[in-house]
């Protein structure tokens, strides 16, 4: 099987797309679709369903996608590892974050990097923690900056920056102008939490239990996938919620929105650098990795 092929293959499983697809590798449709027929041909197996408008892998199709993606892979970080031997660090990190940590911290981060090493590209990809982690261990992505830790062995977890949460209210709220409200007082609030696998949310379902508490006991008004939506409903006086103080300072500091403390309760919360366990980095991901360390620690002096 020629590489290119293979390429080809996976751009077509991952845009669900020809057309998507043969912009991306620079090839016209036609040229895509007989890479595809070719390859099919040379395995004697379907390897692709159109469905309407989209197209999908069969399982044989999933399965060789599998394969083909570590195959690039691997040609990618021999390529990276034969520059780096030639004393040129080349080419692209592919990293997942959180809502904030990829909206507040690791932008600057990159540009940082980029500035000492102006040959290396970046991805940024902003999903849900559990998203992040599930693509770090498939190797869709190099590493991952997320907001919440569990228990899966696959992934190594590094604690790295940190975030402050804080509660969050209309102006016009009542609480507006106190100092405290308790965490008791909290779930008499409508309350407007994230959506399943968001940092924030597993975060403040844990402070919840240490207080006795659990997030059935907030009166819960609506459930919203994204910080900047959760801020447009506290806006619009829906309920109050718990979101970073990073992604409110701007529309606090106008009167936009007000900030509570929560008596008794530690609301910052760390954001935890992600990587497969048992997998070599590339060299372009190993160098960017080591620099988040340090950058991390540098904060924390």
């Amino acid at each position: 099987m020629e590489i290119r092929k293979l390429e080809v293959f996976c751009k077509v499983v991952e845009l669900k797309s020809f057309t998507r697809a043969a912009e991306a590798v620079y090839l016209s449709q036609p040229t895509v679709s007989e890479h595809i027929r070719s390859l099919e041909q040379e395995l004697d197996q379907k390897l692709l369903d159109r469905l309407g408008q989209e197209v999908a892998p069969t399982p044989v199709g999933r399965l060789l996608y599998k394969y083909a993606a570590k195959i690039l892979r691997m040609q990618h970080e021999a390529l990276q590892a034969v520059e780096q031997y030639g004393g040129k660090l080349v080419g692209r990190i592919k990293v997942g974050c959180g809502t904030i940590p990829g909206t507040y911290i690791l932008p600057g981060l990159i540009g940082t990097f980029r500035k000492q090493h102006p040959s290396i590209k970046a991805t940024l990809s902003i999903s849900s923690s559990r998203i992040i982690a599930g693509q770090v261990i498939d190797g869709a992505l190099d590493l991952g900056v997320v907001g919440a830790k569990w228990n899966e062995h696959g992934l190594s977890w590094t604690e790295t920056f940190s975030d402050q949460l804080t509660l969050v209210v209309h102006p016009d709220h009542p609480w507006a102008v106190k100092k405290s409200v308790s965490l008791e007082q909290l779930v008499t609030q409508p309350f407007i939490i994230r959506e399943s696998g968001s940092g924030t949310r597993k975060v403040f379902a844990q402070i919840l239990g240490a207080g006795g508490l659990r997030e059935s006991d907030l009166q819960e008004v609506a459930e919203i996938g994204s910080s900047a939506a959760v801020k447009e409903a506290v806006k619009s006086g829906i309920g109050v919620s718990i979101l970073s103080g990073c992604a409110v300072s701007d529309d606090v500091d106008c009167g936009r929105l007000a900030t509570v403390q929560v008596k008794g309760v530690q609301l910052e919360r760390p954001f935890y650098l992600i990587r497969r366990k048992n997998r070599e980095l590339s060299p372009v991901a190993a160098v960017f990795y080591d620099y988040l360390l340090k950058e991390a620690e540098r904060g924390t002096q």
